[in-house]
C-alpha cells in the first residue's frame, strides 16, 4: 500500500489562525475518504494524535525536523499543504505535492523589495522540489507563474472548502446595530480596503459594522474616511467577533461588503453567500473565483462608481430575490469536494 504523508503541522498554532482552520477541516475530510490503495499519515504535533480518528495514522512533527528527519524515504508522496512550510522529505525518491496559497504581499507591501525577494526565493525552492503544484485558486497559480519558474510541472487549482457554523438561537451580539446595517469582516489592515466603504452610507440610513482585529493604525484611516463623508456615527469598528456573533451579523445584515484588493481566497464571501445575502466584492485577485456570477463587483473604488454598483445591486436583489442562486454558489466550496480532488491528485502522482 502506498504511503502518503500530509503535512498538518500548522495545528500547533493558534486555533483562530486561518491555516489551522484549513488543516483541521481538510484533515477531517481526507480521513473520511478511506482510499483503499493508499494510507494517509498525518504529520502533526503529538498532542493532536487522534484528532482525525483513532484509526488514522499519525507521524510526530517536531520543529527540529526542518533540519533533518530520519525515515522520510518510507513515504511515497509528501503533501506540503502550506506555502512556506519548512518540512520536506530528505530523499529524492519521495514525490512532493506542493500547495500555493497567497502572493498578497507583492501587492500589499510592494515597496518591501528585499523581503519580497526573500519570500519568492523560498517559494521557488519549494517549487523546485515539487513534482506537482496545486493552488487554492487559479489566481495563486497564475501569480506564481508570473513571478517564478514552474517549469513544466503539472498544476491544478483546488479551491478550499468552507464550513459555516450556524447558531440560530443566538441573539446576544456584543454590538447590536440600532439601524439596518451592512457588514464586513477581516483584520483591519490596508489590503482589506475598508476605508472605501463609508460613501456607501450616503443617501441611506444604514450602519456599517466592521468586525475584526483592530490593533493597527489603519483603523484610524477608516474612521477618517467616515468623518470625511459625514457618516462617522454610523461606522462601527467592533473588534473580533465570536463564531456566534459572526453568524448573527451574517444573518441580520442587509448586505455583505468585501472590497479587498489582495486576497488569497476569500472565505467570508462564501460565509455571507451561505446565508443568501447580496455580496458586493472587489474584482481583484482571487475574489471573482469565489463570487462567480452570484456577486456584484466593485471594478473601481471611486465613491460614485461604488455607490452605483451598490445601489443597482440592491435594487436587482430586491426585484429578483436570487437567494437560491447565491446559496448554490456557496455550496460549491465543500471540504469533501476539496479532499476528493486531492485524493485524485495523489492517485495520479502514485501511478
Amino acid at each position: 500500500m502506498k504511503q502518503v504523508l500530509v503535512d498538518m503541522h500548522r495545528l500547533k498554532y493558534n486555533p483562530f489562525n486561518g491555516l489551522y482552520s484549513v488543516c483541521i477541516n481538510l484533515g477531517k475530510a481526507l480521513a473520511a475518504t478511506h482510499p483503499p490503495e493508499m494510507e494517509l499519515n498525518y504529520y502533526l504535533p503529538k498532542k493532536d494524535f487522534g484528532i482525525f480518528g483513532q484509526e488514522a495514522k499519525y507521524t510526530e512533527h517536531r520543529s527540529i525536523d526542518k533540519f533533518y528527519k530520519f525515515g522520510t524515504g518510507k513515504y511515497d508522496l509528501w503533501h506540503v499543504t502550506t506555502q512556506l512550510s519548512w518540512y520536506k522529505p530528505f530523499n529524492k525518491r519521495t514525490k512532493v505535492l506542493y500547495t500555493l496559497y497567497d502572493f498578497s504581499y507583492l501587492i500589499e507591501d510592494a515597496t518591501n523589495v528585499e523581503r519580497n525577494k526573500r519570500l519568492l526565493k523560498q517559494t521557488q525552492e519549494r517549487i523546485d522540489r515539487a513534482d506537482y503544484i496545486t493552488g487554492i485558486s487559479q489566481f495563486a497559480i497564475d501569480e506564481a507563474a508570473k513571478h517564478l519558474n514552474l517549469g513544466n510541472k503539472p498544476t491544478k487549482a483546488i479551491q478550499l472548502g468552507c464550513t459555516v457554523a450556524t447558531f440560530p438561537g443566538f441573539d446576544d451580539p456584543k454590538y447590536r446595530p440600532a439601524k439596518p446595517f451592512l457588514f464586513t469582516i477581516g483584520l483591519v489592515q490596508p489590503r482589506k480596503n475598508f476605508h472605501v466603504l463609508p460613501p456607501l452610507l450616503l443617501d441611506n440610513d444604514f450602519e456599517l459594522v466592521i468586525a475584526g482585529l483592530n490593533e493597527f493604525d489603519y483603523g484610524k484611516e477608516v474612521m477618517e474616511a467616515a468623518k470625511k463623508f459625514g457618516v462617522e456615527d454610523r461606522v462601527k469598528l467592533i473588534g473580533p467577533a465570536t463564531e456566534e456573533e459572526k453568524d448573527w451579523y451574517y444573518r441580520h445584515c442587509e448586505a455583505f461588503l468585501f472590497p479587498s484588493y489582495a486576497e488569497g481566497f476569500g472565505l467570508p464571501v462564501i460565509e455571507a453567500m451561505y446565508h443568501g445575502k447580496p455580496v458586493f466584492i472587489s474584482d481583484k485577485t482571487s475574489l471573482p473565483e469565489v463570487g462567480g456570477d452570484a456577486a456584484w463587483y466593485f471594478r473601481s473604488f471611486e465613491p460614485d462608481a461604488m455607490r452605483k454598483v451598490f445601489r443597482e445591486g440592491m435594487q436587482e436583489y430586491a426585484a429578483t430575490q436570487p437567494i437560491e442562486k447565491i446559496k448554490q454558489q456557496a455550496a460549491r466550496f465543500s471540504w469533501n469536494s476539496c479532499a476528493s480532488e486531492y485524493i485524485d491528485v495523489y492517485k495520479q502522482m502514485l501511478l
